[in-house]
């Protein structure tokens, strides 16, 4: 298999910058989604570089799945279950009982979303640049 992490490490950061354009155009919803991929996608990197097959969309199991010597903290897997929530409703009106995704999500969501995955970017960044 070819080593792409570079591409999906690129594209992790530009699902981030994103959302922080959506954050900042108030499409709360679509910034927490874009924050969710950019987590899961700087995460698939990861797991291409350590020769893995990063499996499924939730950022905690990608994390908690990782090898030891990826020090994972519990933060960070905090930060991953954070972003979990937001796969889901942020795109589907059925996620709630009346409404649309947008009525529900909040600037103050977007930005907590946008800084936990630019600190689950960071972390597959830290660990890309320790494994060589």
């Amino acid at each position: 298999m070819a080593d792409r992490h570079k591409d999906w490490l690129k594209q992790a950061k530009r699902d981030l910058a994103h959302a922080q354009r959506s954050a900042e155009d108030e499409d709360y919803e679509w910034s927490c989604f874009a924050a969710q991929q950019s987590a899961e996608k700087a995460l698939t990197s990861l797991y291409q570089k350590l020769g893995a097959e990063a499996w499924g969309h939730s950022v905690t199991k990608l994390l908690t799945s990782l090898p030891k010597n990826c020090d994972v903290d519990d933060n960070i897997v905090d930060k991953g279950k954070m972003l979990d929530k937001h796969y889901i409703p942020t795109r589907y009106p059925n996620g709630f009982d009346e409404g649309a995704p947008g009525d529900y999500y909040t600037k103050s969501e977007a930005e907590r979303s946008v800084q936990n995955a630019r600190d689950i970017v960071q972390f597959c960044e830290n660990t890309l640049a320790g494994l060589g």
